[in-house]
């Protein structure tokens, strides 16, 4: 490519990021234009820059990529976005494409790997690494939970009870047993432990450590 790709790093990882721009910078043909720390700084150096390429990190302080890409999408709604994400959750690699990124990759990705999910990007194509695909087409076709138990399956997480989901939802304790039923079968898991594991482990529920 005789062009140069003009990358925006969001990333609040300081090491994290200097890793990245150094790889990439290295690369020859990719520069790292502006680098962000919080979503704030990082959506007002894109509307600056307007970069070729823009990588967010799916986790920032108080925001999640996947719910953000939207603001950046309606700046530019061809903007070439690639997730940063720290682990593969097959939910939340879902959503992502869903909603407009191009790429995802994981933050232990080799330089190779990066450099190349610059390149596949910026021409208009998606990236996804095979072992990200592999853990989406793990759980495809599985039943999406509806709102409902979205909502139930997120206070199973944080350890409350059926009758304590009951009270907050103000539904009765049978509606939540059958909701509970139906996210297990969906989940294809057998208990509630089971299914709060699951849930963090894909994606489904996001739990901030």
């Amino acid at each position: 490519m005789n062009k140069t790709i003009k990358v925006l790093l969001i990333e609040d990882q300081t090491l994290t990021r200097i890793g990245i721009k150094t790889v990439l910078d290295q690369s020859g043909e990719i520069e790292v234009v502006g680098e962000a720390e919080n979503w704030a700084e990082g959506f007002q150096t894109f509307q600056t820059l307007h970069p070729n390429v823009t990588l967010i990190s799916l986790r920032l302080p108080g925001y999640c990529a996947v719910d953000v890409l939207k603001d950046f999408l309606a700046i530019e709604p061809k903007a070439k976005i690639i997730i940063l994400a720290a682990h593969a959750g097959d939910a939340e690699i879902s959503r992502s494409l869903q909603r407009g990124a191009l790429g995802y990759i994981l933050k232990d990705a080799s330089a190779e790997e990066l450099v190349k999910a610059v390149r596949t990007v910026y021409v208009g194509k998606k990236f996804i690494p095979a072992d990200v695909a592999g853990v989406l087409s793990e759980n495809l076709g599985s039943e999406e939970l509806t709102p409902s138990e979205q909502r139930i399956l997120e206070k199973i997480v944080v350890g409350q009870s059926n009758k304590e989901i009951a009270r907050d939802l103000n539904v009765t304790e049978n509606t939540v047993k059958t909701h509970v039923k139906n996210i297990l079968a969906k989940l294809q898991v057998s208990d509630r432990t089971a299914a709060a594991t699951s849930a963090i482990r894909r994606g489904i529920v996001r739990v901030d450590f």
